[in-house]
């Protein structure tokens, strides 16, 4: 069990990124990439699995990745499809917004953003939310939120801040979201311009668990497989 379903730890909700070309890997959804029969999607799932509600941003056939790993999850799409990540994180969080809406409650203090090609992305999430709570309890609020402004960005072990492992705080990833004063909108906007308002303070993760795969060469690296019939 990873900690984000342990008590103690902030509300949040979960976006996860699951819908590029794959370009680097003949097309082959990264999202279907298995590791010891479970897909990459499924394995983001389950460290978002304590989220107060979660969505993803991929295209219309992972619905029945989705409903098979009973997550519970908003499927959502990019407009236009793959512009990007930027474009992703937006139509995400902004479907979980409208969603928090119409349940009649508040969106959570924070939000977590994971990209789906990471298959130890766990470790790195249970460490951004302990991170929070030691925020919270600096500050001397007890509700998982502190009074400290920044988001929690992931840190690898060669110093490499990871935008796409992610502990956002809510408000500010939606005014990164919302604003319109960008030509072109979100479309193929770079993570670094959504974020240039955004303030954030690196945490150190362990190491490895925020190694992604771009390549066939990545994925041989880390055991990781083209995909049988889904398993999550």
């Amino acid at each position: 069990m990873n900690a984000s379903t342990q008590q103690g730890f902030p509300r949040f909700n979960a976006v996860i990124l699951a819908g590029g070309r794959s370009s680097r890997l003949d097309g082959t959804p990264k999202a279907l990439l298995q590791v010891s029969g479970r897909t990459l999607l499924g394995i983001a799932l389950d460290a978002a699995a304590g989220a107060s509600a979660l969505a993803v941003a991929g295209p219309g056939n992972l619905a029945a990745t989705l409903e098979h790993a009973g997550a519970g999850a908003l499927l959502v799409r990019e407009d236009p499809p793959f512009s990007g990540p930027a474009a992703a994180v937006a139509a995400a969080f902004t479907s979980l917004a409208q969603h928090d809406a119409g349940a009649g409650r508040a969106t959570p203090d924070w939000t977590l953003v994971l990209a789906c090609d990471m298959p130890f992305i766990a470790a790195a999430v249970d460490t951004l939310l302990a991170a929070a709570v030691a925020s919270a309890a600096a500050s001397g609020n007890g509700n998982g939120a502190g009074n400290a402004p920044e988001s929690l960005l992931a840190v690898d072990e060669t110093g490499r801040a990871q935008p796409l492992a992610a502990l956002y705080r809510s408000a500010e990833l939606g005014e990164a979201v919302s604003q319109s004063d960008r030509p072109g909108g979100l479309a193929n906007l770079s993570m670094k311009r959504l974020l240039a308002r955004v303030q954030w303070r690196d945490v150190l993760v362990p190491a490895h668990s925020t190694a992604d795969v771009d390549t066939w060469e990545d994925a041989r690296r880390w055991s990781v497989e083209a995909g049988r019939p889904a398993q999550t």
